[in-house]
């Protein structure tokens, strides 16, 4: 059955007020230079048994005999996919048993007789830091050991042309519950602020012309406050 949860349509403007814009300046609504807490300890589950779906996760989705609803989708920052047909689906913290029978709900409740459904992880950003953003080359990193913010955006190459280093965006889950905070680059780099701790699951979004509109439609909805928060 399709859930519309009221954080969908708050988290669907949520991505613009922190990286607007491409200026060479700071701003937006997420606090800079924040102590971050570390980020909930992952279970050690495998993705077989009851792994819980996670943003940025990317699924692959076999609906039988539909070729035109099969395919690879990604799960969004506000831990959504898009589907066919029926639109936008809450994915986050189901496992893919429990996103599979929300599907078979979905599209047989409009469209499927008896719908054939399989649901898998194709990748997992729990096991791997996500660069995203005016990066040179974005994607998952995985993670073996310590790891800091310049750190993680040297894995993807840096930053691009486009970048504005002095709005860097980290998505994390603390608590059970999404986070963000932002960082300046230019800072840190000259020792002025702390090298923040990256961590396996953690989302780093760099503003710039690159940024996915949804990334800033996000950003840009976050409400101003002076500590790291859920979003």
């Amino acid at each position: 059955m399709h859930r519309t949860a009221p954080i969908a349509i708050v988290a669907g403007s949520l991505f613009v007020a922190l990286l607007a814009g491409c200026s060479d300046s700071r701003g937006g609504p997420i606090p800079y230079d924040v102590s971050l807490a570390p980020p909930d300890q992952p279970k050690p589950l495998s993705l077989e048994q009851n792994y819980r779906i996670a943003p940025l996760d990317t699924l692959s989705v076999n609906v039988f005999r539909q070729k035109d609803l099969s395919g690879d989708y990604e799960v969004d920052l506000t831990g959504r996919i898009a589907m066919p047909l029926i639109g936008s689906v809450e994915a986050a913290d189901l496992t893919t048993a429990e996103l599979d029978q929300r599907l078979t709900a979905a599209y047989g409740a409009k469209y499927l007789v008896r719908p054939d459904i399989a649901v898998g992880v194709k990748s997992s950003t729990k096991r791997s830091v996500t660069i995203d953003g005016s990066v040179k080359n974005s994607g998952s990193f995985p993670v073996n050991g310590s790891l800091s913010l310049l750190q993680a955006v040297a894995l993807s190459g840096g930053t691009a042309e486009d970048a504005n280093p002095r709005r860097v965006a980290i998505f994390r889950t603390i608590d059970g519950k999404r986070q963000a905070a932002a960082f300046d680059l230019v800072a840190i780099r000259r020792g002025q602020a702390a090298d923040p701790a990256i961590y396996p699951g953690d989302i780093v979004v760099v503003d710039g012309s690159r940024t996915k509109q949804l990334q800033k439609q996000i950003l840009n909805s976050l409400p101003v406050f002076s500590i790291f928060r859920p979003f």
